[in-house]
């Protein structure tokens, strides 16, 4: 499972980079649902619930 969850974060932080003309207008919006999703794994982690 903390595998899987590892995969999903590392291919989150490479779709988040705007390396790409279409996704140069997008802004922070990637990296701030990157952020969010990471918050609640670092909770998680800290709770012992993952």
């Amino acid at each position: 499972m903390l595998t899987i969850l590892l995969v999903i974060v590392v291919l989150m932080l490479l779709g988040a980079m705007p390396a790409w003309p279409h996704s140069r207008g997008w802004g922070y919006y990637p990296s701030g649902g990157l952020g969010l999703v990471l918050l609640v794994l670092v909770v998680l982690m800290l709770s012992g619930r993952l």
